[in-house]
């Protein structure tokens, strides 16, 4: 006679043992989740677990550690960060056009990937998968602040303030957006895009 358990259902709300009952994507995105609400540093595998509903062994099913879980996120957010100015580069438009997509696709990518983005702000560099991190996002930072200058000299943006400081204060504003905004899922697209470029420009323009 069998002694195999029976499967559980698909609304069982007891922990699964085993191969774990969330893909890949979804495990991903619950963990973020945690790491935001408790800080990456205090959150163990044994958190995580509780959250997901699931053993260890079954998260181990997907990822080897808690830091291969934070390396995925950030790749995620700072890949769609550094897609946003690839693009941008690609153009042979004016670098003040350039610049203002960058400032529309940035913000964009924040709002859709807000809880990468948020963990992606909150590093503390404790690890070498941080300080790669960190390091991508500020050679980003240099990038805008590149565009920036570059509009400066194209007489398109005023002279007399620092790139360097303008592309900080710029993204800065642009980060700020995750402790505030939260979007509506019935106006997708309700002018936070605008509203920044607005603002920016307001600053930055040449009379």
């Amino acid at each position: 006679m069998s002694h195999a358990p029976a499967s559980a259902p698909p609304d069982s709300g007891a922990p699964r043992r085993g191969r774990p009952g969330y893909d890949r994507e979804t495990l991903l995105g619950v963990c973020v989740e945690v790491f935001n609400v408790h800080g990456y540093d205090a959150t163990s595998m044994g958190t995580l677990s509780k959250h997901l509903g699931i053993s260890k062994s079954a998260i181990y099913h997907h990822v080897e550690s808690k830091e291969e879980i934070l390396e995925q996120a950030l790749n995620r957010a700072l890949d769609a960060l550094e897609e946003v100015l690839a693009a941008a580069e690609r153009t042979e438009a004016p670098a003040v056009q350039r610049l203002e997509q960058v400032i529309r696709g940035t913000v964009h990518v924040l709002v859709e990937q807000m809880p990468y983005v948020t963990l992606l702000l909150r590093l503390r560099g404790n690890s070498e998968v941080e300080t790669r991190a960190l390091e991508r996002r500020r050679t980003v930072t240099r990038r805008v602040g590149a565009l920036i200058e570059q509009a400066q000299e194209e007489g398109d943006l005023r002279r007399d303030l620092s790139g360097r400081s303008a592309s900080r204060l710029l993204l800065g504003m642009i980060n700020s957006i995750v402790d505030w905004y939260r979007p509506d899922p019935d106006k997708p697209d309700d002018g936070l895009a605008d509203t920044v470029v607005a603002l920016a420009f307001s600053g930055l323009r040449a009379p």
